[in-house]
């Protein structure tokens, strides 16, 4: 009675049932295992390849610029096919696309499987999105945030992992990380084999909020105009992970009194921060309607992250630490309310027949600002401080710019919220 009991608990704190539960694990071995490769990637183009440095600048370049049709091209094939046969196929590519790294040292080589890698790495993010919209329902943002929480777990864990391995410095050491990666790829697709197919979309798109009036929507995202700018202004407001990744090491040793050693820290703080508060937060954007009210306290939030680096360059080295502490502290807050803003709009903006389509065009957003948000980033940094506010009014104006754009698109709101469960305050 008691193992009933705490299964039913369990229920209502991680939407899903036990298909949901198994795709976290699997999102926790995923990023665990990414953790241990993406911090070895470069040394081992290097080290144990022979290439040079811009070899390995060009070889990730163009391997992540391949990439980038990964996110549209999955869309399409989970429309079309189970979308657990697709993740599978995807993470498989994934495994054999890494392990035949260590088949060769010849540059052409290394620089075409590394650009087949990328398309199934990027897939494999608009498919689990799209897998836990399915299996969770009108509960999908919570479950989107305990996706997060077991992925900031699995980076900090792989992280780790590579740090440990990392001071052997040899080539098996590297080669040790990259087979890591790859069993973590075999292991998830196993564990994904095992899950059953959701639901048609169309019987759980539908949010709390959800009523017969919602406008219709077309059904080809190329040419839904109102979604590509969505998607557009998307791109800009993740522009907090180029920040916090690139922008806040490089400001800190170039701008700053603070010391070079709060850099990894601010980082550690980003995923204790997004562990601790990712879920509470969850209920905060519930329904399509409470997660667009999100934008004007995201804007708040951005602008606060970009004043307080500006201010960092203002006294000495314990002024420093104190606002850039505070610009990381408000920073993770933009990261995890943009999460769940963007989680449920790209999906509430979808239609229920071409749910993959839209999410693979939503996905690249992401997919861009890997790609020029370090460039912006280290412009902003060589311009100096006053940069930062003119980056944060920038974010501000794409808050409220989202917020326009997408009002006569989301469902009616109802008279009133819907109820939540005392496991939701947990």
């Amino acid at each position: 009675m008691d193992q009933h009991r705490r299964r039913a608990a369990l229920a209502l704190r991680i939407p899903g049932g036990r298909d949901g539960r198994r795709m976290l694990v699997v999102a926790l071995i995923d990023k665990t295992g990414t953790g241990l490769w993406a911090t070895a990637v470069a040394l081992y183009f290097t080290h144990v390849t022979g290439m040079s440095l811009a070899q390995v600048g060009i070889l990730i370049g163009v391997s992540g610029g391949v990439g980038i049709a990964g996110a549209p091209l999955a869309g399409r094939l989970a429309d079309r096919f189970p979308v657990t046969r697709v993740l599978i196929a995807a993470q498989l590519l994934r495994a054999a696309a890494l392990l035949a790294l260590l088949t060769t040292h010849d540059y052409a080589l290394l620089l075409l499987w590394s650009a087949i890698g990328a398309l199934p790495d990027r897939a494999s993010n608009v498919l689990t999105k799209l897998y836990a919209a399915r299996i969770a329902g009108p509960r999908r943002v919570r479950y989107q945030a305990f996706n997060r929480t077991v992925s900031n777990l699995g980076w900090s864990l792989g992280g780790l992992g590579a740090a440990a391995v990392l001071t052997i410095g040899t080539a098996t050491a590297y080669q040790v990380l990259l087979i890591g990666n790859v069993l973590s790829y075999v292991a998830i697709a196993a564990l994904t084999s095992r899950c059953a197919e959701p639901p048609s979309p169309s019987r759980v798109v539908t949010t709390a909020d959800a009523t017969p009036t919602a406008p219709a929507k077309p059904s080809n995202p190329w040419r839904d105009r109102t979604f590509l700018l969505y998607t557009t202004t998307e791109a800009a407001l993740f522009l907090d992970d180029a920040i916090l990744q690139v922008g806040m090491p490089l400001w800190i040793v170039h701008a700053t009194d603070a010391p070079v050693g709060l850099a990894p820290l601010l980082l550690v703080l980003n995923s204790v921060l997004v562990v601790l508060f990712q879920v509470p937060l969850a209920r905060f954007g519930a329904t399509s309607t409470a997660a667009r009210r999100l934008l004007i306290p995201l804007a708040g939030l951005f602008t606060a992250g970009c004043l307080a680096m500006a201010a960092s360059t203002a006294g000495g080295r314990w002024t420093a630490i104190a606002t850039l502490t505070a610009a990381a502290v408000a920073l993770t807050f933009a990261e995890m309310i943009h999460a769940i803003v963007s989680w449920e709009l790209s999906l509430v903006l979808a239609p229920a027949d071409a749910q993959g389509a839209y999410l693979g065009v939503h996905g690249l957003a992401s997919s861009t600002q890997r790609s020029v948000g370090p460039l912006l980033v280290t412009a902003v940094i060589a311009a100096g401080p006053l940069a930062w506010p003119v980056l944060g009014a920038g974010f501000a104006a794409t808050c409220l710019a989202q917020h326009r754009l997408v009002r006569h698109r989301l469902p009616a709101a109802p008279l009133s919220d819907p109820s939540v469960t005392v496991s939701e305050h947990r």
